[in-house]
């Protein structure tokens, strides 16, 4: 069999396998850290019920949530390698792979959580996607993981003199930690699945995190201030393994991109009516919810900006500072 035999046979193989992953029973599975009844958990469900109406039930994807299959560095890392199929994943944990997801978490940076959906469905999701294509993952759509707030065991927080010493709980992500220590807080990082203990023995004062996380996981019930500093916006980019994309025919790839549509819709509606709510239910639970001077914290995070700027994603923070101003 000459060489041009060989190469026939191959692509005629090749063929004949992507035919039988789009016509054959597929199970896919979706991992996330959040809780049931997060708005990233019933977004989750929604793209796996539609994938599988559908596809006439031929492609199942299993939702796997509270950080079943690990945390959300951990995903990622599955991601990346093909052994995990999809996820909707931390912007933290994305950005220690595309270093330019954290820019999107600058301190007070969007005036309101629209003005963020506006930057992510514009150029600069655009150019995040190919960045995040290029490290072996594909962007299905930019969920929501809301504007973050401080809560603390210890007293109220109304201005950032009220921050220093205390013990706060971060997540791995450098633009976070950036911004607590900014404010003089004593930072650790802890896994999100060990945070209710983590407070509750005392490890930590306290934690910022968008309100729908602090409800799903019922942090309100070991922590007695909450502080709506509004501090920093969060995406959730949805995201699935660039290998298991390229197995879907074109055909399904359309599914996915038309699911993933509608569950961006969904997710972003349930994330900011949790933010609209759940300051009053919180309450309502017996957490005393205080508002902050924000200009006063503005202010104490400035050094953040110039830090950021100057660093190696410099030219894209710009970027995102010019489009949002």
């Amino acid at each position: 069999m000459n060489c041009r035999h060989l190469v026939a046979l191959a692509g005629a193989l090749l063929t004949a396998g992507h035919l039988a992953f789009a016509q054959a029973p597929v199970k896919l599975t979706l991992g996330h850290g959040a809780a049931p009844g997060n708005p990233r958990h019933e977004a989750a469900l929604l793209f796996a019920e539609r994938v599988k109406a559908k596809t006439a039930g031929r492609i199942e994807v299993q939702v796997a949530h509270s950080a079943q299959l690990g945390d959300d560095a951990a995903m990622v890392t599955a991601l990346r390698s093909g052994t995990l199929d999809m996820s909707a994943n931390s912007q933290g944990a994305m950005a220690n792979v595309v270093p330019e997801y954290a820019a999107l978490g600058l301190p007070f940076l969007f005036p309101d959580i629209q003005k963020a959906w506006q930057l992510l469905d514009g150029p600069i999701g655009e150019d995040l996607a190919k960045r995040t294509a290029a490290k072996g993952m594909v962007v299905l759509g930019y969920w929501d993981n809301g504007i973050r707030h401080i809560s603390n065991s210890k007293r109220p927080i109304k201005a950032p003199a009220d921050v220093k010493g205390l013990k706060i709980r971060t997540p791995p992500d450098t633009m976070t930690v950036d911004i607590m220590q900014a404010l003089g807080a004593d930072t650790q990082q802890i896994k999100f699945a060990e945070l209710y203990v983590a407070l509750q023995q005392g490890v930590v004062d306290g934690q910022e995190n968008p309100l729908a996380n602090v409800a799903s996981a019922k942090l309100y019930e070991v922590q007695k201030y909450l502080s709506l500093t509004g501090h920093k916006y969060e995406a959730t980019p949805f995201v699935i393994s660039k290998r298991s994309w390229e197995r879907l025919s074109p055909a399904d790839q359309k599914v996915f991109t038309e699911a993933a549509a509608e569950a961006t819709k969904l997710q972003r509606k349930l994330s900011k009516e949790a933010d609209d709510k759940l300051a009053a239910e919180l309450k309502a639970k017996g957490v005393q919810v205080d508002a902050v001077d924000r200009k006063a914290f503005v202010e104490a995070t400035r050094s953040v900006y110039t830090k950021w700027s100057a660093g190696p994603s410099g030219d894209f923070v710009k970027r995102v500072m010019q489009q949002v101003q």
